[in-house]
């Protein structure tokens, strides 16, 4: 049999590149993509390559971006756009073969053994996809092709920005060899500085080393680097296990110790966290929250519950119930919410209850109810088309991660919607939560989605 094809699709500096395709104007400029303010606390999320020449890479504090590159255009986090373009994006590659596997948002393996016949060769498929994704999305990407998924890894990130590199069948060792360690999966920081101690500064040097001598300086770990400095990787493409919990963590701008503050963010939180459970059709059975004070101290509290949900209200009051005692007029630097050991959505029975005190089951069946017509609202008009009362001016970033594309959704079969209107369409009137009559919302999805609040035929 011939070996594998496999290539690595990573679209160059993703966040900032969505940017510069939105707004003409900051097309050739430095673009830092994290927080509009760059004095105030927060990491970068991604820099332009123009901004890169100054030293600015992601996850750098925002201050040390400023200090840096005082030039720089500072922009916000702006999560749905960018959840809209990876989608279309690999909707894309799905049209090559159907083993792909997004491993973020902006990068993604893909098997294209059998495609052979109908697309062409790696190489061939490759600059197809490039060519596409330029054509219909706007964006650069770098491709590596090669016969492992660990060297066309490595292959996309040699020539960025917009490069292709292909490593032949059987050139890996050759490939990977003068390249410098930290190049190689699995050595960080500590393992190269070990590694040192052997004289090992490239690939090529951990290659020559007998394999028993790295078993026995790093155990296991030793064998899987003596095999991957030789290329090899039996890895295949595909999906791997689900994520075992979703979250999502805020860090205020100024440490606070305001109840209100405090208590809108925890609910903002999970309101993020059980939307994502509903869109994976999945239900909950344990709420965790984190707390970091302004002496960086970090609680961890969890409670399981007595009925598994994906609804906001038994999520946050839940975590309000774990934070509170642990407040006590300390100033807080970071919140998070997280909802671990799921189970799958099921029907629900007649004398069911939402997991909210003091609810029957008839209100458990109109807030659910009303929860559908809320999700179809934002599916189809974006996620700020609805809020709720109290969140009104809060200012909080809308929940996101940098990996929409987690292996809970993909496990799930999740549908993605219609992406909804571009960044410059008229933005719909908001509808508040608090607000809303449950008993008058049935039937009341937008025309083209289903009662679930699915679209029809959704991608992915």
């Amino acid at each position: 049999m011939s070996r594998p094809t496999i290539l690595h699709v990573d679209l160059d500096a993703f966040f900032a590149a969505v940017e510069q395709r939105d707004r003409p104007e900051l097309r050739g400029k430095p673009v830092i993509v994290g927080g509009g303010d760059p004095t105030a606390r927060g990491v970068v999320s991604a820099a332009s390559y123009e901004a890169r020449r100054y030293g600015v890479h992601s996850a750098m504090p925002l201050r040390t971006a400023y200090a840096l590159c005082p030039q720089g255009i500072f922009v916000p986090v702006d999560g749905r756009r960018y959840q809209i373009a990876s989608r279309e994006v690999m909707t894309i590659l799905r049209r090559f073969t159907p083993l792909v596997e997004p491993i973020s948002i902006d990068e993604a393996f893909l098997d294209v053994t059998g495609s052979r016949a109908l697309f062409g060769d790696g190489p061939t498929i490759a600059a197809t996809i490039k060519a596409t994704i330029r054509e219909e999305v706007g964006l650069t990407a770098s491709v590596g092709v090669a016969a492992t998924k660990l060297v066309a890894k490595v292959a996309s990130d040699l020539r960025k920005p917009d490069g292709l590199v292909v490593v032949p069948p059987g050139d890996e060792a050759a490939f990977l060899a003068p390249l410098p360690i930290s190049r190689l999966w699995g050595v960080g920081e500590k393992t190269a500085g070990a590694l040192r101690e052997f004289g090992v500064t490239t690939i090529g040097d951990l290659a020559a080393l007998p394999d028993d001598v790295l078993v026995r300086r790093f155990g296991k770990h030793g064998a899987s680097l003596a095999a991957r400095a030789k290329g090899i990787d039996a890895d295949p493409v595909g999906d791997h296990d689900p994520a075992k919990s979703i979250g999502h963590e805020h860090t205020f701008d100024v440490d606070t110790s305001d109840r209100e503050v405090i208590e809108r963010t925890l609910l903002a939180m999970a309101e993020g966290v059980a939307s994502r459970l509903r869109s994976a059709g999945l239900r909950a059975g344990t709420i965790h929250v984190k707390i970091r004070d302004s002496s960086f101290r970090t609680i961890t509290r969890q409670r399981t519950l007595a009925t598994p949900t994906d609804l906001t209200d038994p999520i946050w009051h839940t975590a309000l119930e774990l934070a509170r005692p642990e407040l006590r007029g300390q100033r807080i630097r970071l919140l998070g919410v997280t909802a671990s050991h799921f189970a799958e959505r099921q029907q629900l029975g007649l004398f069911d209850g939402s997991g909210v005190v003091g609810e029957g089951p008839g209100d458990a069946d109109r807030r659910r109810r009303a929860t559908r017509a809320e999700d179809a609202i934002r599916r189809r008009y974006g996620d700020r088309a609805m809020t709720r009362a109290r969140l009104l001016g809060a200012d909080l970033p809308a929940p996101f991660e940098r990996d929409p594309m987690k292996p809970l959704e993909r496990r799930t079969g999740m549908r993605d919607a219609e992406p909804g209107p571009r960044p410059d369409a008229p933005a719909p009137a908001r509808v508040l939560l608090d607000e809303v009559d449950s008993e008058g919302v049935e039937g009341s999805e937008p025309d083209g989605l289903d009662s679930e609040g699915d679209a029809p035929g959704g991608v992915d």
